[in-house]
Parts: C-alpha cells; sequence; structure tokens
C-alpha cells in the first residue's frame, strides 16, 4: 500500500444536492487512501444538503464544512481553497463519484514519477449507460508533451481541462482561483497549473465517475451563451497565456487548435434549426473573417495538416460553402469509406 505521508484535500462543491451527495461522499469515505482533509462547501443550498454536511463533519474529523451564501461553482471552489491545508489538491463535484483507489493511485504516480499532476481517464455516466474505457497504463511527460496532447488532443490520452480528473500539487496552484461567475471555469485553473509543472502523469483508467446527463446540469442549459460569454473568451485567455509563460511556438500551437474549435462550432450551430442557434454560426463566421489575417499566418505552421489548411482556405473564403462542402461530405464520401 502507498505510504500515506502527505495530505490530500479534497474539496467538494454542494449546492442543493440531498439526492447524490450521500453516493458521493461514500464513495470519497471508501478512498483507499485515508490522508484526507474533505472539504465541503455548502453553497447557499435550500435543500437538506447544509444539514447533511453537518452529519458528516459530526461522523468524521476529516470533513471541514463552509457554508455560504450562494455564489456559484466557482465561488464555492475558491471558498474550499482558501482553507485548504493539504500537500496536494483534488476536486470532486457532488453529484458525481470516484473510485475506491483513485486517490492513491494518482498520488502514488506523482511520487513514483516526480510529477506535480496527475490525471485520470473518466467514466462517462449517462441514465442508460456508462462509457468506459482504458488499458491500465501509466505514463509520465515532460511539461512540453504534456501541453502538446492537452492543447491538441490525443487518441491514447484523455487530458482535458477538467480540474475533478486531476490531482495537483499544491505548488502548481498555489494563489490560482477560479473565475467567480464564470462558466468553463477550468480551462484557465488547468492551463496555468500544466504550465507551471516541470512533468505530469497520466493513468489510463476511469477513477472518476462523470455524471453527463442529470437534469438541471449546467452543462445542460444555454449551450450557445455559455460558449460565447464563457468558454471562447477563456480558451483565447488560454491561448495569451501559453504564449507568454511557455512559448510563441506553443502559443501559435494553441491558437490553432482554437480556430480549428470554431470550424467545428460553425457546423454544429448551421445544422441547427433554430433562428438564434443559427445566429451563433454567423457570429463564429464573422470571428473567423475578424480574425483572417492571424488565422493565416497561424495556418502557415508546420504542425498544420494539409487538410486542415485546406478547410480553414474555404471557411475564410465562403463560410456557407465550406457547410455544404462538409454536408456533402459526411453524406457522401464518409458512407462509402465505411463500406469500403
Amino acid at each position: 500500500m502507498t505510504k500515506q505521508k502527505d495530505l490530500i484535500s479534497i474539496i467538494v462543491p454542494v449546492y442543493n444536492m440531498e439526492r447524490y451527495l450521500e453516493r458521493c461522499m461514500n464513495s470519497i469515505w471508501q478512498q483507499t487512501y485515508t490522508n484526507l482533509e474533505i472539504i465541503l462547501v455548502d453553497d447557499g443550498s435550500t435543500d437538506q444538503s447544509p444539514q447533511m454536511c453537518d452529519d458528516y463533519a459530526r461522523k468524521d474529523n476529516r470533513i471541514k464544512v463552509v457554508h455560504k451564501q450562494n455564489g456559484g461553482l466557482s465561488d464555492a471552489r475558491n471558498a474550499g481553497l482558501a482553507i485548504a491545508s493539504g500537500a496536494y489538491i483534488g476536486y470532486v463535484d457532488s453529484d458525481d463519484w470516484i473510485e475506491p483507489d483513485m486517490y492513491e493511485r494518482m498520488y502514488q504516480a506523482c511520487v513514483e514519477h516526480d510529477a506535480q499532476v496527475a490525471v485520470c481517464r473518466y467514466a462517462q455516466v449517462y441514465k442508460d449507460h456508462v462509457v468506459q474505457g482504458g488499458n491500465g497504463k501509466v505514463t509520465a511527460f515532460e511539461r512540453e508533451e504534456l501541453l502538446r496532447i492537452y492543447i491538441g488532443g490525443d487518441d491514447d490520452y484523455v487530458i482535458y481541462n477538467s480540474v475533478w480528473s486531476k490531482l495537483f500539487a499544491r505548488e502548481v496552484v498555489e494563489g490560482v482561483q477560479f473565475p467567480k461567475g464564470r462558466n468553463s471555469e477550468d480551462i484557465m485553473y488547468t492551463t496555468k497549473a500544466f504550465c507551471k509543472a516541470d512533468r505530469g502523469v497520466y493513468i489510463d483508467t476511469c477513477l472518476y465517475d462523470y455524471v453527463l446527463d442529470r437534469d438541471g446540469s449546467i452543462m445542460n442549459v444555454k449551450r450557445g451563451e455559455r460558449m460565447f460569454q464563457d468558454e471562447l473568451p477563456f480558451w483565447r485567455e488560454h491561448i495569451a497565456f501559453i504564449r507568454e509563460h511557455v512559448s510563441e511556438k506553443m502559443g501559435d500551437f494553441a491558437a490553432y487548435h482554437y480556430y480549428r474549435r470554431l470550424l467545428f462550432y460553425y457546423i454544429d450551430w448551421k445544422n441547427e434549426t433554430k433562428q438564434a442557434r443559427g445566429d451563433y454560426a454567423k457570429r463564429i463566421a464573422q470571428e473567423l473573417k475578424c480574425n483572417r489575417k492571424e488565422i493565416q499566418r497561424i495556418y502557415s505552421n508546420d504542425f498544420v495538416s494539409a487538410g486542415d489548411r485546406a478547410r480553414m482556405k474555404l471557411a475564410l473564403a465562403s463560410p456557407s460553402l465550406y457547410s455544404c462542402v462538409t454536408k456533402g461530405y459526411e453524406k457522401v464520401i464518409i458512407p462509402l469509406r465505411s463500406r469500403g
């Protein structure tokens, strides 16, 4: 068993979670790594959640409870961070749950590989099925490679911006706050931590169980507004931060994947039938047009594929034609290839 010399602080924001909190807390209590500080942040709940948090604290002296006025997920996490004393920081959302050996395995991976952040694969939990994967392999990365996978994606490594699939050494998140009142808040927190870490380690095992389609979940409402008000501005901030703290080249790499993402979003919104959703596609097309010169510079880099260059060139010339060509490709070419 792993030597449990370092305290791990687990921050659990709670807002009207009486239906799910027991499942979440049971999964934390069952952790094989027991040197834990469990911080429950009651974010102004109006159900039985505050009483449940206090009851848990009376049963387990590792639990601290913060009761505060409702301020949203970021504000709740910040309140937990303010009193966290662990050498490592982890996050669990109160409608999710974790596997019994999650923190033991993540801590052990950090120690064995001299890493300041550990990332695990996660299970996607739907109402009628669960999507899992992973081969159990543990892989360590230097900062440059970790950032490349985080920014550009990789089929072999599920390294996204979500903080709940990670364990952070305190030194890489010291002073980092979540932006209050914003969604997609994990983007900059994870970006700053990865830029500061010398090494990271990835565990290709589903250790976190992420509930995707709970009624009322933030992720299920106002998708377009979230994208323009929070997500896209955070991705732009992400690019600027990487440019300043890593390199211009890595910043260009992040910008390439930002503009590539915009093309996917454009098609998604263009295919929507409601007028308001069509307007989101127009706004994306306008952003591409306004940044034409920068996009052309970014897309001249050698890390940009020939196919992506062609797609972006067409999209900049005529977004509508790009949409038509993409639809034709999906309806005709992809089915033909699948038959072959």
